[in-house]
């Protein structure tokens, strides 16, 4: 049988950086400072700064991060929140957690990324914010989002649960809206050895009301005003998170090169490309290609012993956990068929581009049959 190749590989990068971590945890355990702390304020400072934004708060979670910032802005029952069918449910479980509504918008075919002039159409008088998604690790058109929000008068959230390190026109994103929510989940671009999460911004006031919500909502220590969360990024967590934050931009550059090759190979077919868009820089977090014949692609690929994802095959929209919001399927038809037609092949930093080459192969095969 050939050479397995894995969908995604934690274990070849965490041996090359294994002494760095074991010596960040051996600092946390010595000091003994496992909740809140030093070492959770360390990465935070961190983070910000990497991010190009004045704050950052560690949460347990890209959903709590989510939920977060939609309460620190106030959002709640009574209130429209717009975003996509096409993303993890974290996205929409996170609004209907805050009391909100989601209302859904679909995406463009050329980047599987919100349409905004559908986001447009969906707004009314409860509208309180939109929360694009940086699907796949490449940002929203975020300009005219921003422009939206502000005629408006609306808060934008960025989803950039995959978007650890991409850029839109040149500025990071966790910088581009009012506040953005990120996720390290392991398998994440930037991932922790278990759960995190975290919110930027630039708006102080939103810092320091999600930093209390997070822990009970004490503004002032043994003082809770209202019901707070317990939504604390602990100190270990964040410690791995410092070190590997060092090594993610030359991780997404190769995560880049893996793209590319992805690409140039597979230029030409049938299959749809996730393209990096103007002004985007893309770090693919997933690399997703739509396929007209998906069971003989996945078949194709599993017989090749090449491991593949589906992300995501069926829209928030159609889940049985949301069919209270009255759509059915053929509401929103282009995120409807790139997530029917949807394979992720394998990503991640060590990924030879031999077996890229050799992942191309077999789809190739595949295409030429068809």
């Amino acid at each position: 049988m050939s050479k397995k190749i894995p969908f995604f590989d934690l274990q070849t990068g965490t041996r090359k950086i294994r002494k760095e971590i074991d010596e960040a945890i051996g600092h946390v355990i010595d000091g003994t400072a496992f909740i809140l702390g030093p070492e959770l304020e360390a990465f935070e400072s961190d983070f910000a700064r990497y991010c190009e934004t004045p704050h950052c708060v560690g949460v347990h979670s890209g959903t709590a991060a989510l939920h977060l910032a939609l309460a620190s802005y106030g959002i709640g029952p009574g209130d429209e929140v717009i975003t996509v069918p096409n993303t993890f449910i974290a996205t929409v479980e996170a609004i209907v957690m805050a009391g909100a509504k989601p209302v859904l918008a679909d995406v463009r075919e050329d980047n599987a990324l919100i349409d905004v002039d559908l986001a447009r159409a969906a707004i009314t008088p409860r509208t309180k914010a939109i929360i694009p998604v940086h699907l796949f690790g490449q940002p929203c058109d975020m300009d005219p989002i921003m422009e939206l929000a502000k005629k408006h008068g609306i808060v934008v959230i960025e989803d950039s649960c995959q978007g650890h390190g991409s850029t839109y026109k040149g500025r990071r994103a966790g910088s581009l809206g009012h506040a953005a929510a990120f996720s390290f989940y392991p398998s994440k671009n930037l991932g922790a050895f278990g759960e995190g999460g975290a919110i930027t911004t630039g708006d102080p006031r939103v810092f320091e009301r999600a930093r209390a919500l997070r822990h009970h909502a004490q503004f002032k220590r043994n003082v809770h005003q209202e019901m707070g969360y317990n939504y604390r990024l602990d100190s270990m967590q964040a410690a791995i998170l410092r070190v590997k934050l060092g090594y993610l931009d030359e991780w997404n550059d190769k995560r880049r090169a893996a793209a590319k090759r992805y690409i140039d190979n597979l230029r030409g077919t049938r299959y749809w490309l996730p393209l990096e868009s103007a002004g985007c820089r893309h770090v693919y977090h997933v690399f997703p290609i739509g396929c007209p014949d998906k069971k003989a692609v996945t078949a194709a690929l599993t017989d090749a012993n090449i491991g593949w994802g589906e992300h995501y095959p069926v829209p928030v929209h159609l889940q049985p956990a949301f069919a209270h919001l009255g759509k059915a399927a053929g509401s929103f038809p282009v995120a409807e068929k790139l997530m029917r037609e949807s394979v992720s092949l394998p990503m991640f930093p060590e990924l030879e581009l031999e077996d890229v080459d050799r992942v191309c192969e077999v789809l190739g095969g595949v295409d030429r049959k068809s």
